[in-house]
């Protein structure tokens, strides 16, 4: 099977959930397919990165898009001058001439069997006809995360905003999920809500998985009274769970375990999540290797209150035997069972209690420990990826289903001022 993945921002390193979902699932059917990995990013062209690429995906191309990789400030001006444009932001500004040039000179030459919309963001550079098979892979339910912020910030004005992009997600995100002719979910929670869109004979769940080579259980780990959350920490649900779990139930731990310690691990902490630094908190930034901090932890904490897709984070905590306590958010989508191998709670006091009780009873923390391990063995992505292929199989055989009717670029793009480059390229 000859394959065409098309995937914005640069996939190595392999620090952020989705990348890691990406890059095991595109090394997996390299192995067996024809995989051709489009990878395009903001800047100047970066010979280094390209060759690191060629390294994993040997017939890969990369596109330098040009675009200055903006700050904040930048990034605000961006969002301003925008503002008048049909599509949402997160998508808009991956907009590039160049990257659709290339998507479309390949769907012209019928090289490939099947096309891979990785992320919602990349649609945006996908043809107007999708001559070829084409399959949207949606980590998350974009406009649901959209939607989950605008009812939980406190900031009026930022609550407005996410309001709008929610409004411009959505819509964009329907006429997406109807334009490609299947869609990989990664839960069924994801399913359902997709399912408002397109009927679910066009969905596909395919969970997701861990790397059991990498995380493995440490029979010697002294974990004390450590507390472990793993993940980007410049992006917003990760900085509102981090933010909430230290003014509403870091407090309620301490109080009663003064001697315990958070660490919070993942690129790029925002000063948002650097002010909560304290003799009781650490805040590594990007760490080489994930696993060594997994091994020092007790307890891994995922209090997300924001987010859709599932959590990599807690399979890869599971297979190395860590105890897990999770809000109901965020281990939403996983194959996993309250009060047997994770603890669930949702209101600050029960969190706080669950995270105490795992602490002190060494003997409990070792059987969700156990139960744990024993769910992620399941998921080795080696399995999640010939799932995957299965499903582009399907999509390319010539007796699929009829397609879905493709919008033109002008349905999709519509009431944006000056044209689709005007509005989506600075």
């Amino acid at each position: 099977m000859r394959i065409l993945w098309v995937k914005a921002n640069r996939i190595l390193p392999v620090t952020s959930g989705g990348d890691i979902r990406s890059y095991h699932i595109a090394r997996h059917l390299a192995q067996r397919h024809d995989l051709v990995f489009l990878s395009y990013y903001d800047g100047e062209r970066d010979p280094v990165y390209e060759d690191q690429l060629k390294t994993h995906f040997p017939s890969s191309m990369a596109v330098a898009t040009g675009k200055p990789r903006s700050r904040s400030f930048v990034r605000g001006l961006d969002y301003i001058r925008r503002l008048p444009s049909r599509l949402p932001y997160a998508v808009g500004r991956f907009a590039s001439s160049a990257v659709e040039s290339a998507v479309q000179s390949a769907f012209d030459q019928r090289r490939f069997d099947v096309a891979v919309c990785d992320f919602l963001d990349a649609a945006v550079n996908f043809p107007a006809s999708l001559a070829i098979p084409s399959v949207l892979f949606e980590h998350n339910v974009e406009s649901e995360i959209w939607r989950r912020h605008a009812a939980t910030d406190s900031n009026p004005l930022k609550r407005r905003i996410y309001q709008l992009e929610f409004q411009k997600m959505a819509r964009f995100e329907r006429e997406s999920v109807q334009r490609f002719h299947h869609v990989i979910a990664v839960s069924e929670h994801d399913q359902s809500l997709m399912e408002m869109w397109v009927e679910g004979s066009r969905i596909t769940v395919v969970p997701t998985g861990v790397d059991l080579a990498q995380f493995r259980p440490d029979s010697n780990a002294k974990p004390g009274s450590n507390l472990l959350f793993v993940g980007a920490m410049d992006w917003e649900p990760n900085v509102d769970a981090m933010e909430y779990f230290s003014a509403e139930i870091w407090p309620l731990v301490l109080a009663q375990m003064p001697e315990a310690k958070l660490r919070i691990v993942g690129r790029d902490p925002v000063e948002r999540v650097r002010r909560l630094a304290s003799q009781s908190v650490e805040i590594t930034g990007r760490v080489p290797d994930v696993c060594e901090h997994l091994r020092e932890a007790a307890v891994v904490v995922v209090p997300l209150r924001i987010g859709g897709g599932t959590r990599l984070k807690i399979y890869e905590a599971m297979a190395a035997g860590r105890a897990v306590v999770s809000t109901a958010v965020g281990a939403e989508g996983l194959d996993v069972n309250h009060g047997r191998d994770i603890v669930l709670a949702n209101t600050p006091r029960s969190f706080a209690d669950a995270v105490l009780t795992l602490l002190r009873d060494e003997n409990l923390r070792k059987k969700y420990e156990v139960a744990a391990r024993e769910l992620a063995r399941k998921y080795d992505w080696s399995g999640i990826a010939l799932k995957f292929a299965q499903v582009l199989e399907r999509v390319a055989s010539p007796g699929a289903a009829v397609r879905g009717r493709a919008r033109t670029q002008t349905e999709m793009r519509e009431n944006v001022g000056g044209g689709a480059e005007a509005a989506c390229k600075p």
